[in-house]
Protein backbone atom coordinates (compact mmCIF):
# COMPACT_ATOMS: atom_id res chain seq x y z
CA UNK A 1 0.00 0.00 0.00
CA UNK A 2 1.41 3.36 -0.85
CA UNK A 3 2.05 5.38 2.25
CA UNK A 4 1.81 9.74 2.38
CA UNK A 5 5.31 10.03 0.72
CA UNK A 6 4.42 7.60 -2.44
CA UNK A 7 3.51 8.20 -5.63
CA UNK A 8 2.58 6.50 -8.87
CA UNK A 9 5.68 6.47 -11.43
CA UNK A 10 5.58 5.53 -14.20
CA UNK A 11 8.30 3.95 -16.48
CA UNK A 12 8.47 3.82 -20.07
CA UNK A 13 11.28 1.12 -21.37
CA UNK A 14 11.45 -0.77 -24.43
CA UNK A 15 11.99 -4.09 -22.66
CA UNK A 16 11.74 -5.73 -19.46
CA UNK A 17 13.62 -8.09 -17.66
CA UNK A 18 12.06 -11.48 -18.97
CA UNK A 19 12.87 -10.39 -22.82
CA UNK A 20 14.95 -12.40 -24.45
CA UNK A 21 16.98 -9.78 -25.20
CA UNK A 22 17.06 -8.03 -21.96
CA UNK A 23 20.27 -6.53 -20.31
CA UNK A 24 21.86 -4.32 -18.08
CA UNK A 25 18.97 -1.49 -18.50
CA UNK A 26 16.60 -3.66 -17.90
CA UNK A 27 17.81 -4.90 -14.75
CA UNK A 28 18.78 -1.47 -13.59
CA UNK A 29 14.99 -0.85 -13.84
CA UNK A 30 13.98 -4.04 -12.13
CA UNK A 31 15.99 -3.59 -9.35
CA UNK A 32 15.67 0.08 -8.73
CA UNK A 33 11.75 -0.25 -9.22
CA UNK A 34 11.91 -2.46 -5.99
CA UNK A 35 13.71 -0.28 -4.04
CA UNK A 36 11.43 2.66 -5.04
CA UNK A 37 7.88 -0.15 -4.27
CA UNK A 38 9.86 -0.68 -0.97
CA UNK A 39 10.11 2.83 0.00
CA UNK A 40 6.16 3.18 -0.06
CA UNK A 41 5.71 4.38 -4.34
CA UNK A 42 3.33 2.36 -7.03
CA UNK A 43 5.26 1.67 -10.02
CA UNK A 44 4.29 0.58 -13.62
CA UNK A 45 6.39 -0.20 -16.32
CA UNK A 46 4.96 -0.12 -19.80
CA UNK A 47 7.39 -1.62 -22.60
CA UNK A 48 7.19 -4.11 -25.52
CA UNK A 49 4.91 -7.58 -25.98
CA UNK A 50 6.93 -10.22 -26.48
CA UNK A 51 6.55 -14.07 -26.78
CA UNK A 52 3.96 -15.57 -24.83
CA UNK A 53 4.22 -12.66 -22.00
CA UNK A 54 0.95 -11.68 -21.01
CA UNK A 55 -0.11 -8.00 -21.85
CA UNK A 56 -0.20 -7.29 -17.89
CA UNK A 57 1.21 -8.77 -14.61
CA UNK A 58 2.06 -7.99 -11.06
CA UNK A 59 5.72 -9.11 -10.47
CA UNK A 60 6.29 -10.97 -6.40
CA UNK A 61 7.73 -7.34 -5.63
CA UNK A 62 4.66 -5.59 -6.68
CA UNK A 63 5.78 -3.91 -9.68
CA UNK A 64 3.11 -3.84 -12.36
CA UNK A 65 4.22 -4.61 -15.72
CA UNK A 66 1.96 -3.64 -18.98
CA UNK A 67 2.84 -4.61 -22.00
CA UNK A 68 2.39 -3.01 -25.56
CA UNK A 69 3.78 -2.86 -28.81
CA UNK A 70 6.89 -4.68 -30.92
CA UNK A 71 10.50 -3.51 -31.32
CA UNK A 72 9.41 -0.50 -33.20
CA UNK A 73 5.65 0.36 -32.31
CA UNK A 74 5.96 0.17 -28.44
CA UNK A 75 7.01 3.96 -28.57
CA UNK A 76 3.79 4.87 -30.38
CA UNK A 77 1.72 2.14 -28.35
CA UNK A 78 3.10 3.59 -25.15
CA UNK A 79 1.67 6.90 -26.27
CA UNK A 80 -1.66 5.27 -27.59
CA UNK A 81 -1.91 3.34 -24.17
CA UNK A 82 -1.03 6.50 -22.02
CA UNK A 83 -2.97 8.88 -23.56
CA UNK A 84 -6.20 6.17 -23.33
CA UNK A 85 -5.80 4.99 -19.65
CA UNK A 86 -5.55 8.30 -18.58
CA UNK A 87 -8.51 9.97 -21.00
CA UNK A 88 -10.50 6.89 -20.69
CA UNK A 89 -10.94 6.37 -24.22
CA UNK A 90 -10.91 3.71 -26.73
CA UNK A 91 -10.83 -0.34 -25.95
CA UNK A 92 -7.44 0.25 -24.31
CA UNK A 93 -8.54 2.01 -21.49
CA UNK A 94 -10.41 -1.40 -20.49
CA UNK A 95 -7.09 -2.08 -19.05
CA UNK A 96 -5.66 1.78 -17.41
CA UNK A 97 -2.49 2.44 -16.60
CA UNK A 98 -3.86 5.08 -14.54
CA UNK A 99 -2.55 8.41 -13.81
CA UNK A 100 1.22 8.65 -12.66
CA UNK A 101 2.38 11.83 -10.97
CA UNK A 102 5.92 10.88 -12.46
CA UNK A 103 7.41 9.37 -16.23
CA UNK A 104 10.57 8.18 -16.32
CA UNK A 105 11.39 8.00 -19.80
CA UNK A 106 14.16 5.37 -20.58
CA UNK A 107 16.20 6.21 -23.60
CA UNK A 108 17.78 3.55 -25.67
CA UNK A 109 19.18 5.48 -28.08
CA UNK A 110 15.11 5.96 -29.15
CA UNK A 111 13.39 7.82 -26.37
CA UNK A 112 9.68 7.56 -25.54
CA UNK A 113 9.09 11.39 -26.43
CA UNK A 114 6.55 11.58 -23.45
CA UNK A 115 7.11 14.87 -22.88
CA UNK A 116 5.25 16.01 -25.83
CA UNK A 117 2.43 14.21 -25.04
CA UNK A 118 2.27 13.75 -20.79
CA UNK A 119 0.94 16.87 -18.47
CA UNK A 120 3.20 15.37 -16.05
CA UNK A 121 6.93 15.70 -14.55
CA UNK A 122 9.04 13.57 -16.56
CA UNK A 123 12.87 12.40 -15.99
CA UNK A 124 14.95 11.42 -18.82
CA UNK A 125 17.19 8.24 -18.00
CA UNK A 126 19.92 7.69 -20.38
CA UNK A 127 22.53 4.64 -19.43
CA UNK A 128 24.46 5.92 -22.42
CA UNK A 129 24.66 7.61 -25.37
CA UNK A 130 24.90 5.51 -29.00
CA UNK A 131 26.52 7.80 -31.28
CA UNK A 132 29.26 4.78 -32.22
CA UNK A 133 26.20 2.35 -32.13
CA UNK A 134 23.72 3.95 -34.31
CA UNK A 135 25.98 3.05 -37.76
CA UNK A 136 27.20 -0.48 -36.58
CA UNK A 137 23.77 -1.64 -35.94
CA UNK A 138 21.47 0.09 -38.96
CA UNK A 139 22.36 1.30 -42.30
CA UNK A 140 24.09 5.08 -42.74
CA UNK A 141 20.61 6.57 -43.80
CA UNK A 142 18.59 5.28 -40.64
CA UNK A 143 21.66 5.73 -38.43
CA UNK A 144 22.05 9.53 -39.02
CA UNK A 145 17.85 9.75 -38.12
CA UNK A 146 18.52 8.08 -35.23
CA UNK A 147 21.70 9.59 -34.10
CA UNK A 148 19.86 13.30 -34.90
CA UNK A 149 16.85 11.87 -32.92
CA UNK A 150 19.07 11.07 -29.93
CA UNK A 151 21.33 14.05 -30.16
CA UNK A 152 19.38 16.75 -31.04
CA UNK A 153 15.40 16.37 -31.08
CA UNK A 154 16.03 14.44 -27.36
CA UNK A 155 17.87 17.55 -26.26
CA UNK A 156 15.32 19.84 -27.10
CA UNK A 157 12.35 18.22 -25.92
CA UNK A 158 13.68 17.27 -22.43
CA UNK A 159 15.35 20.71 -22.20
CA UNK A 160 13.10 21.33 -18.93
CA UNK A 161 13.59 17.75 -17.82
CA UNK A 162 15.86 16.32 -15.28
CA UNK A 163 17.67 13.61 -16.30
CA UNK A 164 19.12 10.59 -14.80
CA UNK A 165 22.44 8.79 -16.07
CA UNK A 166 24.57 6.08 -14.71
CA UNK A 167 27.96 7.10 -14.54
CA UNK A 168 30.13 10.12 -14.90
CA UNK A 169 31.35 9.02 -18.45
CA UNK A 170 27.79 9.39 -19.32
CA UNK A 171 27.12 12.61 -17.81
CA UNK A 172 29.89 14.09 -19.36
CA UNK A 173 28.32 12.73 -23.14
CA UNK A 174 25.18 14.01 -22.27
CA UNK A 175 26.28 17.36 -21.68
CA UNK A 176 28.41 17.43 -24.26
CA UNK A 177 25.26 17.36 -26.64
CA UNK A 178 23.69 20.21 -24.86
CA UNK A 179 21.88 18.96 -21.55
CA UNK A 180 22.60 21.76 -18.77
CA UNK A 181 24.66 19.13 -15.84
CA UNK A 182 23.06 20.74 -13.11
CA UNK A 183 20.05 18.48 -14.48
CA UNK A 184 22.03 15.65 -14.70
CA UNK A 185 22.05 13.24 -11.79
CA UNK A 186 24.70 10.13 -11.49
CA UNK A 187 22.92 6.62 -9.64
CA UNK A 188 25.46 3.76 -10.22
CA UNK A 189 24.22 0.51 -10.30
CA UNK A 190 24.27 -1.84 -7.57
CA UNK A 191 26.26 -5.10 -7.54
CA UNK A 192 23.98 -8.51 -7.60
CA UNK A 193 24.42 -9.76 -4.18
CA UNK A 194 27.16 -13.00 -4.58
CA UNK A 195 25.25 -16.16 -3.24
CA UNK A 196 26.44 -19.79 -3.98
CA UNK A 197 30.09 -20.83 -2.68
CA UNK A 198 33.43 -19.63 -3.57
CA UNK A 199 34.61 -22.20 -6.59
CA UNK A 200 38.03 -22.58 -7.06
CA UNK A 201 39.86 -21.15 -10.31
CA UNK A 202 40.16 -23.52 -13.48
CA UNK A 203 43.75 -25.22 -13.57
CA UNK A 204 43.99 -23.69 -16.79
CA UNK A 205 44.16 -20.31 -18.07
CA UNK A 206 40.39 -19.42 -18.73
CA UNK A 207 38.95 -16.40 -20.31
CA UNK A 208 34.78 -15.32 -19.59
CA UNK A 209 32.39 -12.69 -22.02
CA UNK A 210 28.93 -12.16 -20.10
CA UNK A 211 26.30 -10.31 -22.26
CA UNK A 212 24.02 -9.89 -25.22
CA UNK A 213 25.22 -11.15 -28.40
CA UNK A 214 24.68 -8.06 -30.65
CA UNK A 215 27.02 -6.88 -32.77
CA UNK A 216 28.54 -3.43 -30.53
CA UNK A 217 29.15 -6.09 -27.82
CA UNK A 218 32.48 -6.79 -30.29
CA UNK A 219 32.45 -10.60 -29.76
CA UNK A 220 34.74 -10.75 -31.76
CA UNK A 221 37.77 -9.86 -30.70
CA UNK A 222 37.60 -11.84 -27.65
CA UNK A 223 37.43 -14.69 -29.95
CA UNK A 224 40.55 -13.51 -32.29
CA UNK A 225 42.75 -12.96 -28.63
CA UNK A 226 41.76 -16.53 -28.05
CA UNK A 227 42.91 -17.81 -31.44
CA UNK A 228 46.49 -15.96 -30.71
CA UNK A 229 46.37 -16.94 -27.37
CA UNK A 230 46.35 -20.63 -28.09
CA UNK A 231 49.55 -20.35 -29.94
CA UNK A 232 51.36 -19.74 -26.58
CA UNK A 233 49.14 -21.35 -24.05
CA UNK A 234 47.35 -24.30 -25.30
CA UNK A 235 44.81 -25.50 -22.85
CA UNK A 236 43.55 -21.39 -22.95
CA UNK A 237 39.80 -21.60 -22.86
CA UNK A 238 37.10 -18.81 -23.62
CA UNK A 239 33.45 -19.38 -22.68
CA UNK A 240 31.08 -16.70 -24.10
CA UNK A 241 27.80 -16.70 -21.83
CA UNK A 242 24.68 -14.83 -23.21
CA UNK A 243 22.34 -14.96 -26.30
CA UNK A 244 21.26 -13.08 -29.14
CA UNK A 245 20.91 -12.53 -32.86
CA UNK A 246 24.76 -12.44 -33.74
CA UNK A 247 25.30 -15.94 -32.34
CA UNK A 248 25.66 -17.48 -35.45
CA UNK A 249 28.37 -14.63 -37.11
CA UNK A 250 30.26 -15.49 -33.79
CA UNK A 251 29.92 -19.24 -33.80
CA UNK A 252 31.49 -19.32 -37.90
CA UNK A 253 33.93 -17.48 -36.78
CA UNK A 254 35.55 -19.66 -33.79
CA UNK A 255 35.20 -22.04 -36.49
CA UNK A 256 37.44 -20.25 -38.93
CA UNK A 257 39.84 -19.24 -36.86
CA UNK A 258 40.21 -23.19 -35.69
CA UNK A 259 39.30 -22.77 -32.16
CA UNK A 260 35.73 -24.44 -31.49
CA UNK A 261 37.70 -26.79 -29.09
CA UNK A 262 38.79 -23.90 -27.31
CA UNK A 263 35.39 -21.81 -27.08
CA UNK A 264 32.01 -22.63 -25.18
CA UNK A 265 28.86 -20.78 -26.33
CA UNK A 266 26.92 -21.79 -23.05
CA UNK A 267 24.17 -19.31 -24.35
CA UNK A 268 21.67 -18.18 -21.40
CA UNK A 269 23.26 -19.22 -17.93
CA UNK A 270 21.18 -19.43 -14.60
CA UNK A 271 22.47 -17.01 -11.68
CA UNK A 272 23.96 -20.31 -10.11
CA UNK A 273 25.97 -21.32 -13.60
CA UNK A 274 26.91 -17.53 -13.82
CA UNK A 275 28.25 -17.42 -10.60
CA UNK A 276 30.46 -20.29 -10.86
CA UNK A 277 32.04 -19.01 -14.45
CA UNK A 278 32.32 -15.86 -12.69
CA UNK A 279 33.93 -17.30 -9.63
CA UNK A 280 36.47 -19.88 -12.03
CA UNK A 281 37.63 -17.72 -14.94
CA UNK A 282 40.86 -16.13 -14.64
CA UNK A 283 39.77 -12.79 -16.60
CA UNK A 284 36.83 -11.49 -17.47
CA UNK A 285 37.03 -9.71 -21.02
CA UNK A 286 34.33 -6.51 -21.76
CA UNK A 287 35.47 -5.37 -25.51
CA UNK A 288 31.93 -3.84 -25.87
CA UNK A 289 32.30 -0.72 -28.24
CA UNK A 290 30.06 1.25 -26.06
CA UNK A 291 28.51 0.65 -22.36
CA UNK A 292 26.49 3.03 -19.98
CA UNK A 293 28.26 1.47 -16.96
CA UNK A 294 30.41 -2.19 -16.52
CA UNK A 295 27.85 -4.35 -14.55
CA UNK A 296 29.62 -7.95 -15.77
CA UNK A 297 32.74 -5.93 -14.78
CA UNK A 298 31.13 -5.26 -11.02
CA UNK A 299 30.07 -9.00 -10.88
CA UNK A 300 33.09 -10.42 -12.02
CA UNK A 301 35.21 -8.16 -9.26
CA UNK A 302 32.62 -9.55 -6.56
CA UNK A 303 33.95 -12.69 -7.44
CA UNK A 304 37.39 -11.39 -7.03
CA UNK A 305 37.91 -11.65 -11.02
CA UNK A 306 39.67 -8.63 -12.86
CA UNK A 307 38.42 -7.40 -16.22
CA UNK A 308 40.25 -6.15 -19.47
CA UNK A 309 37.64 -3.51 -21.30
CA UNK A 310 38.11 -0.83 -23.67
CA UNK A 311 38.78 3.10 -22.38
CA UNK A 312 36.27 4.49 -25.16
CA UNK A 313 33.36 2.57 -23.93
CA UNK A 314 31.96 5.02 -22.08
CA UNK A 315 30.48 3.91 -18.38
CA UNK A 316 33.57 0.88 -17.76
CA UNK A 317 35.82 3.55 -16.89
CA UNK A 318 33.72 4.21 -13.89
CA UNK A 319 32.76 0.51 -13.21
CA UNK A 320 36.89 -0.35 -12.30
CA UNK A 321 39.91 1.35 -11.74
CA UNK A 322 42.22 1.20 -14.62
CA UNK A 323 45.33 -0.59 -13.02
CA UNK A 324 44.31 -1.47 -9.85
CA UNK A 325 41.11 -3.71 -10.84
CA UNK A 326 41.41 -4.78 -14.33
CA UNK A 327 43.04 -2.92 -17.39
CA UNK A 328 41.76 0.08 -19.65
CA UNK A 329 43.21 -0.45 -23.08
CA UNK A 330 42.92 1.77 -26.56
CA UNK A 331 42.83 -0.63 -29.32
CA UNK A 332 42.47 -4.21 -29.84
CA UNK A 333 46.35 -5.13 -30.37
CA UNK A 334 46.73 -3.84 -26.69
CA UNK A 335 43.44 -5.79 -25.63
CA UNK A 336 45.56 -8.90 -27.00
CA UNK A 337 48.66 -7.91 -24.99
CA UNK A 338 46.70 -7.06 -21.88
CA UNK A 339 44.71 -10.63 -21.49
CA UNK A 340 47.97 -12.60 -22.27
CA UNK A 341 50.10 -10.40 -19.90
CA UNK A 342 47.85 -10.94 -17.11
CA UNK A 343 47.53 -14.90 -17.87
CA UNK A 344 50.89 -15.03 -17.68
CA UNK A 345 51.16 -12.70 -14.30
CA UNK A 346 49.88 -14.87 -11.79
CA UNK A 347 50.76 -12.19 -8.69
CA UNK A 348 49.36 -9.65 -10.55
CA UNK A 349 46.45 -11.05 -11.37
CA UNK A 350 45.54 -11.96 -7.97
CA UNK A 351 46.58 -8.64 -6.37
CA UNK A 352 43.80 -7.04 -9.23
CA UNK A 353 41.23 -9.29 -8.20
CA UNK A 354 41.65 -9.01 -4.91
CA UNK A 355 40.78 -5.28 -5.38
CA UNK A 356 38.06 -5.61 -7.37
CA UNK A 357 36.39 -7.46 -4.84
CA UNK A 358 37.19 -4.66 -2.23
CA UNK A 359 35.78 -2.08 -5.00
CA UNK A 360 32.79 -3.77 -6.06
CA UNK A 361 31.19 -3.72 -2.25
CA UNK A 362 31.15 0.32 -3.07
CA UNK A 363 28.22 -0.09 -5.20
CA UNK A 364 24.80 -1.40 -3.79
CA UNK A 365 21.46 -1.86 -4.99
CA UNK A 366 20.32 -0.35 -1.71
CA UNK A 367 22.28 2.90 -2.48
CA UNK A 368 21.06 3.45 -5.66
CA UNK A 369 17.53 2.92 -4.85
CA UNK A 370 18.12 5.59 -2.00
CA UNK A 371 19.97 7.90 -4.69
CA UNK A 372 17.03 7.66 -7.07
CA UNK A 373 14.54 8.25 -4.93
CA UNK A 374 16.10 11.48 -3.84
CA UNK A 375 15.63 12.69 -7.52
CA UNK A 376 12.56 11.10 -8.00
CA UNK A 377 11.12 13.11 -4.07
CA UNK A 378 12.65 16.58 -5.91
CA UNK A 379 10.03 15.96 -9.38
CA UNK A 380 6.64 14.13 -8.04
CA UNK A 381 4.43 17.36 -7.51
CA UNK A 382 3.25 18.01 -3.85
CA UNK A 383 0.40 15.45 -2.78
CA UNK A 384 -2.56 16.35 -0.49
CA UNK A 385 -2.84 14.31 2.64
CA UNK A 386 -6.10 14.28 5.01
CA UNK A 387 -5.03 14.97 9.06
CA UNK A 388 -4.30 11.31 9.80
CA UNK A 389 -1.51 11.28 6.72
CA UNK A 390 -3.40 9.56 4.16
CA UNK A 391 -2.99 10.13 0.37
CA UNK A 392 -6.33 12.35 -0.68
CA UNK A 393 -7.71 10.53 -3.90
Amino acid sequence: MTDARGGHILFLNWRDTKHPEGGGSELFLDRIAAELIRQGHRVTLLCQAHGTAPAEEITPEGLRIVRRGGRHTVYLMAALTYLAGVLGLGPLSRRRIGRPDLIIDVGNGMPFLSRLYARRPVIALVHHVHREQWPVVFGPRVAKVGWWIESRLAVRVYRRCAYITVSESTREELVGLGVDRHRISVVHNGTPEVTGPPIARTPHPSLMVLGRLVPHKRVEFALRATALLATELPDVELVVAGQGWWDEPLIRLAGDLCIEDRVSFAGFVSEERKHELLCGSWLMLMPSLKEGWGLTIVEAGARGTPSVAFRSAGGVADAMADGETGVLVDNEYEFYLEVRSLLLDVRRRTEMGAAAAAYARRFTWEKAGEAFAEVVAGQLPAVPTSPAGQRVP
